[in-house]
C-alpha cells in the first residue's frame, strides 16, 4: 500500500490532514486549517516541496562566536613600502 494524505475534522470542527506511510502508521501531522480548501493547499504544498526539500540538522554542535569583548577589533596596520624616506634639508639663506 503507498502512502496517503488523510483529511479530517478536529474536536473544534477545524480541518486537518495526516500523512500515513504505507503500513498505516502516522508519519506527519498537519496544522489546523479553516477550512477544506485551505487544508488540500497545504497538502499540495507539501506533495510540491518534498521531493526537493533539503534535510538540515539542527542538532549539530556549532562553533563558538569569537567573544568581542576579550578580543577586540583587530587594529589597522599601515603596509610597509620600500620607498627610502626623504631626508629633511635646511633651506638656503
Amino acid at each position: 500500500m503507498a502512502a496517503k494524505f488523510t483529511v479530517y475534522k478536529d474536536k473544534a470542527n477545524q480541518f486537518r490532514f495526516n500523512l500515513k506511510a504505507g503500513n498505516g502508521e502516522i508519519i506527519a501531522v498537519g496544522e489546523s486549517y479553516p477550512d477544506k480548501k485551505s487544508c488540500l493547499k497545504g497538502i499540495a504544498s507539501i506533495q510540491k516541496s518534498a521531493p526537493v526539500a533539503v534535510i538540515v540538522d539542527d542538532t549539530l554542535e556549532k562553533a563558538p562566536k569569537a567573544d568581542k569583548a576579550k578580543t577586540g577589533k583587530p587594529k589597522a596596520v599601515k603596509p610597509k613600502t620600500d620607498k627610502p624616506k626623504k631626508e629633511k634639508t635646511e633651506p638656503k639663506v
